[in-house]
């Protein structure tokens, strides 16, 4: 089982930008990928999603044009680059991936639930002046 660990959360003005990290080990990444988010209070959402067969990509559109997923696989590493950040962005972030295929387009688009097989720990992202 693949062991995901996020990284690069910090405290950023709205306006501002961050790029989050998601180092995979233990395994490789075959199917997809998926950025969630959960903010207190709220039910957690993907909010951006890599098939890795083609490295087409998805966001949810309260990000779309904002949020860029990207990979390198010579470092087994996921990012998420995030510009023009607001406070509704604020939250936990974290990858996902699972051993078996998942659509990316159904995985941001709606609530779930999701069940994957590999979750990293968890980035804090808090944007506030």
């Amino acid at each position: 089982q693949v062991r995901l660990k996020e990284s690069g959360g910090d405290l950023v003005q709205p306006g501002g930008s961050l790029r989050l990290s998601c180092a995979a080990s233990g395994g490789t990444l075959d199917y997809a990928i998926a950025w969630f988010r959960q903010a207190p209070g709220k039910q957690r959402e993907a909010v951006s999603c890599m098939h890795l067969s083609d490295g087409s990509t998805y966001h949810r559109d309260s990000v779309k044009g904002r949020f860029t997923i990207s990979r390198d696989n010579s470092k087994n590493t996921v990012y998420l680059q995030m510009n023009d950040l607001k406070p509704e962005d604020t939250a936990v972030y974290y990858c996902v991936t699972d051993e078996a295929p998942f659509p990316c387009q159904v995985v941001v688009s709606t609530a779930g639930p999701f069940h994957f097989s590999s979750w990293g720990q968890g980035t804090q992202v808090t944007v506030s002046s």
